[in-house]
């Protein structure tokens, strides 16, 4: 007798933003989002089944072309409708009164010294997130939800940071947004710096939730795989510069992601069946808006570039109904349908993925009234 087959949950999402990304550039004013147009070739996926959560950057539900793709695909086919954050070109922005701008976002913000030129030029060479004052961080979450509110007449509840990089000391400002559910966590993905990226590594595989701010957050990690189980333990315990650096580069050699722009179809189906095979049930999917757009991003230079990506898309997710009974959820869907039964997970020391760590679980023990 054949052992049934475990059914599937698929959280897939695009992050729909500008155009000219991928080229370690940053524009920081006017970006370009013609991209959006090219949504439209999502319909034939909705119309086999999948649910996606479009994860807009403050540019697009700025852009009215842009608000009516999306109104569209929300209410034509039951996409939904999520925010992301470019810090980088969502107000407010330090351009042409640094002292002023940052300055509504907070006193701590305060600019004295004379702009710097740098600071103030229309595309940054880098775009760290750790490098954001948490008070214009804040308000800048405040003006992406508010473009949100304003498109979409209630709140969104579902959120994405640009790049991962999403660290410990944003969770609070998640919460204070209204974020429901995030999709920052990318697991087995570190820096050895902050200011080069957040420390995801430790990360559960599966949904989870995030006390923080009084509330709590539901997590949806990208789906991420080791090619060998052991080595990430084996990572997490090497000490010094040596750990850190092998901890960083495992992303490069060691596991696969859901990232179909950057795999074959052979590799996304090894990555499911790993994952799958290892306990996982909730496979995150996600892609660019731009990489559909011929010369959206440097790796997608021509029409038949996008042709291949979406039909690479397209084939795994037959080969995935044909292996196994699969169901698309949004994110808000899957958070409602998941959390009651979801863990709440402690790390063993301080990290990006959650807030709640053992040795702050002892401190509370010590101190209730630290609980937050």
């Amino acid at each position: 007798m054949s052992t049934p087959r475990p059914e599937l949950l698929l959280a897939a999402s695009l992050d729909v933003e500008e155009e000219g990304l991928f080229g370690g550039r940053y524009s920081r004013r006017r970006p370009s989002v013609t991209n959006t147009a090219r949504l439209a070739q999502l319909e034939p996926l909705c119309a086999e089944g999948l649910r996606p959560t479009l994860f807009c950057a403050h540019s697009v539900l700025t852009d009215p072309a842009s608000c009516a793709t999306l109104a569209r695909l929300r209410d034509r086919f039951g996409a939904e409708i999520g925010a992301h954050l470019h810090h980088w070109n969502t107000p407010p922005l330090t351009l042409e009164n640094p002292a002023r701008s940052d300055a509504r976002a907070g006193a701590a913000c305060a600019v004295a010294a004379p702009p710097d030129p740098a600071k103030n030029a229309d595309v940054a060479d880098k775009a760290p997130a750790a490098g954001v004052p948490l008070p214009l961080m804040a308000a800048k979450l405040a003006r992406l939800f508010k473009a949100g509110r304003d498109f979409q007449s209630a709140p969104l509840t579902s959120f994405r940071m640009g790049r991962w990089d999403l660290h410990r000391a944003h969770w609070p400002l998640l919460a204070q947004a209204g974020v429901l559910c995030d999709a920052s966590v990318r697991p087995l993905h570190c820096a050895a710096r902050p200011m080069q990226g957040p420390d995801h590594f430790g990360a559960p595989f599966e949904p989870y939730w995030v006390p923080t701010g009084g509330k709590n957050i539901f997590e949806v990690p990208l789906t991420v795989t080791p090619l060998v189980r052991p080595l990430p333990p084996l990572l997490r315990a090497m000490p010094g510069k040596a750990g850190s650096a092998a901890r960083a580069g495992l992303k490069t050699w060691g596991a696969l992601a859901l990232l179909p722009v950057y795999h074959p179809l052979w590799a996304m189906q090894a990555v499911t069946r790993l994952f799958v095979a290892r306990g996982g049930r909730v496979l995150s999917l996600t892609w660019h808006s731009s990489e559909m757009m011929p010369g959206g991003a440097p790796h997608i230079p021509d029409e038949a570039a996008v042709t291949r990506l979406l039909t690479k898309i397209r084939a795994w997710m037959a080969w995935l109904r044909g292996r196994w009974p699969v169901r698309s959820l949004s994110m808000q869907e899957l958070r409602l349908e998941l959390g009651p039964g979801a863990a709440c997970p402690q790390s063993e020391k301080p990290c990006d993925w959650t807030i709640d760590t053992k040795k702050r679980e002892a401190q509370i023990q010590e101190n209730p009234h630290d609980r937050a």
